[in-house]
């Protein structure tokens, strides 16, 4: 059998993707006098996986790039029962949406540290 050739060129990104995998929401829980948040996670940053937050949320005061928080992240097993299991996670980005695309939100940018990431902060 003749071996396939790779039709796809390599990746070009400056920083390397991170993807949402198992993953369809988050949980942010800013404390009082804030609710808890919940967000979709989507796969649409150049960066990775992202939250969609309106511009004028008030959450946004208290999301920091950079910052190294404790959040809730949701899926599901195959018998569509919820798992949850809370991560540390970096701030990494916070765009705001352009006209037609997101407008009068920001991407959120989040990546799920490793233990060897954790001394990164």
């Amino acid at each position: 059998m003749a071996e396939q050739e790779n039709r796809f060129p390599s990746e070009k990104r400056a920083e390397p993707r991170i993807e949402a995998g198992q993953f369809h929401s988050v949980e942010i829980n800013p404390g009082i006098p804030l609710p808890i948040y919940q967000f979709n996670l989507r796969d649409v940053s150049d960066n990775g996986v992202c939250i969609l937050v309106k511009a004028d949320s008030p959450i946004l005061e208290h999301l920091k790039v950079g910052q190294v928080m404790d959040l809730k992240y949701y899926a599901m097993d195959g018998s569509k029962a919820n798992i949850v299991r809370q991560l540390k996670t970096k701030i990494r980005h916070i765009t705001k949406g352009t006209p037609g695309h997101y407008n009068g939100h920001c991407l959120v940018g989040v990546a799920i540290l490793n233990d060897s990431d954790e001394d990164f902060e």
